[in-house]
C-alpha cells in the first residue's frame, strides 16, 4: 500500500512540476541605452501578440513562460532578444542603429506594419514637427517636409490649405488627400462658393481637417501611392495622411502629466505687399484736368480746388507740398480738417499700417497612464488667435480622450473621442468684390492716410470714405472706409465637431483575432455674413446676387459620417521562415449632409438689425439634403519569407449609392512586393537595402445626384412651378479609375549615418466623370459623361546624412525632392480643352489635351520674328483678339526641402529651407494696380529724361521696345499721361505680362531649444523644455513682385490666380513644455 502511494505521489509531483514549468510568470526589468532609461520600447513575446511598452523609467512588466523569447524593439535601435530562464528579472541594454530596420508605420485601415515589409512609398513625420508653432491649421506645418506632398497655404485666418499628393488626377473632381485620424476618415470639405473659388467675392471658411489639434498628434504617416491606399477604395484615390494621436503606455508607473504652452507673434513680410509710388496722387486723368473746381468747400462763395475723390486710382496730379487742396477729409463736419485745404503729398501712413500683428496662444494640459491591462490619455487644448486684419480672431477648444483595456485574455476594448469647438470672427473677404485687399492692391489713392480713415471711423462709426462720390454726396463711389467694413460688415462662424472611434477585439487563437469598430465624424457649423447699412451698393449680395447696400446671410450645415467595420486580422507562421499576415473585412459607410442657406432680399428693413426676418422683400431660402452610402468588402494578405522577401495583395469591392444599378459595384486590386536584400548580404556597412515595386487600381465614385434628372423649384408664386435643370445627368455613369505603378529603392549605410529613398511612379486616371458641353437642341447646356485620361509621372527622393555624431554633438541633414510631370492625355471626342474656371482679367484655368492640368489661358501679344508688334496709331502693343493662348500651368516643375538639425549636449537647433521651382500664377492685383498707377514701375523718367506721365507735348511718354507691322524698329511714342487711356495693366497690356513665375526659396522654419538636464529638475519634474521657433521668416528668392507665390484664393482645383491676397506674416513663437 505504501509502495503504491509512493508511485502515485511521484507521478503527481512530476505532473505538478510539469504544470509549474508551463505556467506563465511575471517578468520585470529595465531597458536602457547609452544615455539611460529608454521609454517607449516595444516588448513582445515572440510568436504571440502579448506585448507592452516600457514606461518613462525604462521599466516593464510582462507575463511569459520559461523557454519563450522576449523581443525588444525601438526605432533607431538594434532589435534585441532574450530567452526566459529561471530568473524573473531581465534587463536589456539596447544598441544604437543596426543593419535591421524595425520601424513600424500606420498603413491603410489603421493597421501597423513594419516599414521594411511595404512595397510602396510612405513617409513619416513626427508630431512635434507640426506643433512647434501654434497654428489654426496644422497642415500648413507639413510644407517642405514630405517628398511628393504639395502643401499650398494662404494667410487668411483659419483659411484653406491645398494638399495634393503626386499630382492632380481628377479633371473636376476631388484631388485632395484623404485624412484619417486613429482609423477615422475625416471630412476635409469646405463650403466656399463658386464665386469665392473663381475670385469674385466671398470668404474662405477653411478645410474641415484644420479642426485637428496638432498638440494631440503623435505621428503622421503619408501614404503616397495607390497600392498604399487601395484598401480605402474610392476615398483614397489621391493618397492618405494617417494621423496617430498620443496615447498612454502599457505598464506605465504612475501618471504622466504634461503642460505645453506656446505663444507666437507675427509681423508683415513687406516683400509680399505693395510698394506704392509716391509721386502722383488720386485721379484718373493725369494732370488735365487736375482737380475739381465746381464746389465751394470753405463757404466763401468761390469754387475751390478739390481732389476727385470718386476716382479710385493714383493717376492724378503730381505731388507738390506747396500746393494746398481740399481732400476727402475736408468734406465732413466731424473731421479736424473740415473745410481746410491740406498739402498735396503722399500719405505718411499707407495701407501697410492697416494690418495688426497677429498673436496666437496655445495651452495644453495632458494626462496619461497605464497598467498591465490598459492605458488612458486625456488632453485639453485651448488655442486663441488674432488675425492680420483688424477685428479678426479665432478661438478653438479641443478635448480628446484615448483609452484601451484588456477585459480578459480574449477581449480588448479601445475608445477614442475628440470634441472640438471653433469660433471665428472677422475672416477677410477674398477675391475682387468686398475685399479690402483688392482696394489696397488694385484701386487705391496714394495721398490717403490710413490713420485719418481710422480716426474718422472710430469718432463717428460712419462710412466716411476716401472714395466719396462728391463733396456734397459722401456715399462711397466704389470703396468703403476699410475700418467701417471691418467693424460693421463683419462675418462670424462656428463649428462644433465630434470625432469618435470605439472598437472591441476578440482573440480567437494565437494567430487570429476579430475586431468590430465604429467610427463617427459629425459636426454642425453656422456662418453669418453682414453688409451694414451705408455700404457701397455696387457689389452683389446674398442668394439673388443683387447689388444692395445692406443685407444679412446665414448658412447652417450638419454633416455626419459613420463607418462600421468588421475585421479579421491574422498573423500565422506557416513554417519557421514563412509568415502570412493580413486582414479581411467589411466596411459600411453612411454619410448625411443637411444645409440651409438664407439671405435677405432688398436690404434690411431696420438698419443694422441682422436677421432674416428683417428682410425688405420675401426671403427664399435654399435647403439641401444628401445621403450617401457605400458598402465595402476587402481582403489584404502579406506573405513574408525569412524576413527579406514580402509579397502583398489586396482586393476591395465597393457598392456605391451614387452610381446606377449595374455600374455601382466595382473592384480595386493591388499587388506589391519588397526585397530586403541587405538581410541576405549581411555587409557591415550596409544597414538597409530594399527594392520595392507595386501596382494598384483605385478610383472615385460619382458625386451626389448625378444619375437621375430632377426638377428645380423656382421661388414661390412664380411661373413655372417646376423647371428642368440645365445639366443632363447620366443613368449609365461608371466610377473613375486610377491605375498606378511604382518602384523604389531604399538604402542606408554605416549604421544609418547616410541613406536615401527613391521612388518612381506613373498613374493614369481614366473614365473621369465630367460635365461636357451639350448641343442646345437637346434642351440642355451640359451633360455628364465618363471621359478623359490624366497621366502623372514622377520621381521622389529623400536623403539623410549625419556628418557628425558623437557623445556631445550631432548634425543631421534630411532633404527631399520631387518632380511630377502631368499631362491631360485625352478628353472627349471632338473636345480638346475643358475650362475649369473663368476669372477676371481675361484668364481661365483649363485642362487641355497634350498640356499639364491647370493650364492658364489668356491674351498674348502679336509677334513678328519673335518681337512684339506695335500699333503705329497708338504706340501700344498689338494684342491677340482671343484669350485662348497658353500662358503656362500652375503645376510646379519640382519641389524640395532641406532640413538641418544640430544637437550640442542639451541644446538643439534646426532650420528648414523650402523650395519650389516653376509653376505660374496670374496676378489680378498687378493687372489692375498698374493700370491705376499704384506701383513703382508706373512712374520714372523716359529716354528724354522727363517723367513718363508727362504729356508728349511736355516730353513725356515712352517708346516701347518692338517693331512696327512692317518689321522696322518702333519709333512711335506712347502717351502715358492719362490713366484711362494708358499702357499699364488692364488698359493696354496682355494677360501674359501678369502671369509670373511662381518659384520661391523660403526659410520655412527655425527652431532653437534647450532641454534642461534631469539633475537640475529634482524628482517632481521629469522633463523641461524651452524653445523658440519661427516660420516664414525669410523669402530668400521669388519672382512674383509684392506678393507671396503661395498665396491663393482657397483649396481645390482652381489654383494659379491671385486677387486681393493678404501679405505673408513672419511668425515668432516661444514654447514651454513641462512633464511631471
Amino acid at each position: 500500500m505504501r509502495s503504491r502511494f509512493k508511485w502515485i505521489f511521484t507521478l503527481l509531483l512530476a505532473f505538478t512540476m510539469q504544470f509549474s514549468f508551463a505556467q506563465e510568470k511575471t517578468i520585470t526589468g529595465t531597458v536602457t541605452d547609452a544615455s539611460g532609461p529608454l521609454p517607449g520600447v516595444n516588448v513582445v513575446v515572440k510568436g504571440t501578440t502579448r506585448g507592452v511598452q516600457t514606461g518613462f523609467d525604462g521599466g516593464y512588466s510582462i507575463k511569459a513562460k520559461e523557454g519563450e523569447t522576449l523581443v525588444f524593439s525601438f526605432l533607431g535601435m538594434s532589435e534585441t532578444t532574450r530567452t526566459i530562464g529561471a530568473t524573473n528579472t531581465v534587463n536589456v541594454l539596447m544598441q544604437d542603429e543596426t543593419n535591421k530596420l524595425t520601424e513600424v508605420v500606420v498603413t491603410a485601415l489603421g493597421v501597423g506594419r513594419e516599414k521594411k515589409s511595404l512595397g510602396y512609398g510612405t513617409q513619416k513625420v513626427d508630431g512635434s514637427e507640426v506643433s512647434k508653432l501654434p497654428s489654426t491649421n496644422f497642415v500648413n506645418n507639413l510644407s517642405g517636409k514630405v517628398a511628393g506632398l504639395q502643401v499650398k497655404t494662404n494667410n487668411n485666418l483659419g483659411g484653406s490649405t491645398n494638399v495634393v499628393i503626386r499630382g492632380y488626377k481628377s479633371i473636376n473632381g476631388n484631388n485632395q488627400a484623404l485624412f484619417v485620424i486613429d482609423g477615422i476618415p475625416v471630412d476635409n470639405s469646405n463650403t466656399n462658393s463658386n464665386n469665392q473659388l473663381t475670385g469674385r467675392q466671398g470668404y474662405d471658411y477653411g478645410n474641415a481637417a484644420s479642426d485637428i489639434n496638432p498638440n494631440d498628434i503623435e505621428s503622421i504617416n503619408v501614404l503616397k501611392g495607390a497600392a498604399a491606399t487601395a484598401l480605402y477604395g474610392a476615398r483614397a484615390a489621391n493618397g492618405a495622411i494617417m494621423i496617430t494621436t498620443k496615447k498612454g503606455k502599457l505598464g506605465q508607473k504612475g501618471l504622466g502629466i504634461t503642460f505645453d504652452s506656446s505663444v507666437s507673434v507675427g509681423t508683415v513680410d513687406k516683400s509680399t505687399f505693395v510698394k506704392y509710388q509716391d509721386q502722383y496722387g488720386q485721379g484718373y486723368f493725369g494732370s488735365s484736368p487736375a482737380f475739381r473746381t465746381n464746389f465751394d468747400i470753405n463757404g466763401d462763395g468761390i469754387n475751390d480746388s478739390s481732389v476727385r475723390t470718386s476716382d479710385d486710382a493714383s493717376y492724378g496730379p503730381m505731388f507738390n507740398p506747396s500746393l494746398l487742396v481740399y481732400q476727402w477729409d475736408s468734406f465732413m463736419p466731424e473731421s479736424p480738417n473740415y473745410r481746410k485745404a491740406t498739402p498735396w503729398t503722399a500719405a505718411k501712413n499707407g495701407p501697410i499700417e492697416f494690418f495688426d500683428n497677429p498673436i496666437s496662444n496655445s495651452n495644453t494640459i495632458s494626462i496619461n497612464g497605464g497598467s498591465e491591462k490598459g492605458t488612458f490619455a486625456v488632453s485639453y487644448t485651448n488655442l486663441s488667435a488674432t488675425g492680420l486684419m483688424p477685428n479678426s480672431k479665432q478661438n478653438k477648444n479641443s478635448f480628446i480622450g484615448n483609452a484601451s483595456y484588456k477585459l480578459s485574455d480574449k477581449w480588448t476594448a479601445t475608445f477614442m473621442g475628440n470634441y472640438i469647438t471653433t469660433k471665428t470672427l472677422g475672416r477677410n473677404g477674398t477675391g475682387y468684390n468686398g475685399n479690402i485687399l483688392s482696394n489696397f492692391r488694385q484701386w487705391w489713392a496714394t495721398n490717403v492716410d490710413l490713420k485719418s480713415q481710422r480716426d474718422i471711423y472710430f469718432a463717428t462709426r460712419k462710412n466716411y470714405t476716401w472714395n466719396a462720390n462728391r463733396p456734397n454726396n459722401l456715399s462711397p463711389a466704389y470703396w468703403n472706409n476699410p475700418y467701417f467694413e471691418r467693424y460693421e460688415s463683419y462675418q462670424n462662424d462656428s463649428r462644433n465637431r465630434f470625432l469618435g472611434n470605439a472598437s472591441l477585439d476578440y482573440k480567437v487563437t494565437s494567430w487570429l483575432d476579430i475586431m468590430g469598430r465604429v467610427t463617427v465624424d459629425t459636426y454642425s457649423e453656422t456662418q453669418e455674413e453682414r453688409l451694414a447699412n451705408g455700404s457701397y451698393g455696387g457689389n452683389s449680395f446674398g442668394i439673388e446676387q443683387n447689388n444692395e447696400s445692406s443685407g444679412y446671410q446665414k448658412f447652417v450645415r450638419d454633416v455626419s459620417e459613420f463607418n462600421y467595420d468588421l475585421m479579421f486580422n491574422f498573423n500565422k507562421n506557416l513554417t519557421e521562415k514563412l509568415n502570412l499576415k493580413g486582414i479581411a473585412g467589411i466596411n459600411i459607410r453612411r454619410r448625411n449632409t443637411n444645409s440651409v442657406l438664407g439671405s435677405t432680399s432688398g436690404g434690411l428693413y431696420i438698419p443694422n438689425f441682422f436677421s432674416l426676418n428683417n428682410s425688405v422683400n420675401k426671403v427664399s431660402p435654399i435647403e439641401t439634403m444628401s445621403k450617401v452610402g457605400v458598402n465595402g468588402y476587402y481582403i489584404s494578405a502579406s506573405l513574408g519569407y525569412d524576413d527579406f522577401l514580402f509579397i502583398d495583395g489586396t482586393v476591395r469591392r465597393d457598392v456605391s449609392s451614387t452610381l446606377p444599378k449595374g455600374n455601382n459595384a466595382y473592384y480595386y486590386p493591388s499587388v506589391s512586393s519588397s526585397l530586403v536584400f541587405s538581410n541576405l548580404l549581411n555587409i557591415d556597412w550596409l544597414s538597409l537595402g530594399k527594392l520595392r515595386v507595386g501596382y494598384a487600381e483605385v478610383g472615385n465614385d460619382a458625386p451626389f445626384a448625378r444619375i437621375l434628372d430632377t426638377y428645380t423649384k423656382p421661388a414661390p408664386f412664380s411661373s413655372p412651378l417646376f423647371s428642368v435643370a440645365s445639366t443632363k445627368n447620366n443613368l449609365n455613369l461608371e466610377p473613375e479609375r486610377t491605375k498606378s505603378w511604382e518602384a523604389g529603392l531604399e538604402m542606408q549605410f554605416f549604421k544609418r549615418r547616410a541613406g536615401f529613398d527613391v521612388s518612381v511612379y506613373k498613374t493614369n486616371t481614366v473614365n473621369q466623370i465630367v460635365d461636357l458641353p451639350a448641343s442646345e437642341a437637346t434642351g440642355y447646356t451640359r451633360l455628364y459623361k465618363n471621359v478623359g485620361n490624366i497621366e502623372n509621372r514622377g520621381i521622389e527622393a529623400t536623403v539623410n546624412v549625419s556628418p557628425i555624431k558623437n557623445d556631445n554633438f550631432k548634425w543631421d541633414i534630411t532633404a527631399n525632392w520631387s518632380k511630377n510631370v502631368n499631362e491631360v492625355k485625352e478628353l472627349a471626342p471632338g473636345i480638346d480643352n475643358y475650362q475649369l474656371g473663368n476669372f477676371q482679367g481675361g484668364v481661365s484655368i483649363n485642362a487641355a489635351v497634350g498640356q499639364p492640368y491647370g493650364m492658364i489661358q489668356g491674351t498674348d501679344y502679336v509677334y513678328l520674328n519673335g518681337q512684339r508688334v506695335i500699333d503705329p496709331s497708338t504706340g501700344k502693343y498689338q494684342i491677340t483678339s482671343t484669350n485662348d493662348n497658353n500662358l503656362g500651368t500652375f503645376i510646379p516643375d519640382w519641389n524640395g526641402g532641406i532640413n538641418n538639425r544640430f544637437e550640442y549636449k542639451n541644446v538643439s537647433l534646426s532650420f528648414l529651407v523650402d523650395v519650389q521651382k516653376g509653376g505660374k500664377v496670374f496676378s489680378l492685383d498687378r493687372w489692375y494696380g498698374e493700370g491705376t498707377g499704384l506701383y513703382t514701375n508706373t512712374v520714372g523718367t523716359n529716354d528724354l529724361g522727363n517723367p513718363i506721365r508727362n504729356t508728349i507735348a511736355n516730353g513725356g511718354g515712352v517708346i516701347l521696345p518692338g517693331v512696327l507691322p512692317d518689321g522696322t524698329p518702333n519709333n512711335v511714342r506712347l502717351d502715358t499721361s492719362n490713366g484711362l487711356d494708358g499702357y499699364f495693366g488692364y488698359l493696354g497690356s496682355a494677360s501674359r505680362d501678369y502671369v509670373y513665375d511662381a518659384s520661391y526659396v523660403k526659410l520655412r522654419e527655425v527652431t532653437i531649444g534647450y532641454t534642461f538636464p534631469k539633475k537640475m529638475l529634482g524628482n517632481t519634474i521629469q522633463d523641461l523644455y524651452l524653445g523658440f521657433s519661427g516660420n516664414n521668416l525669410w523669402i530668400i528668392d521669388k519672382n512674383l513682385p509684392d506678393a507671396d507665390p503661395e498665396s491663393g484664393l482657397s483649396s481645390g482645383n482652381l489654383q494659379g490666380y491671385q486677387s486681393g491676397v493678404l501679405p505673408t506674416t513672419r511668425n515668432y513663437a516661444f514654447n514651454l513644455k513641462v512633464k511631471f
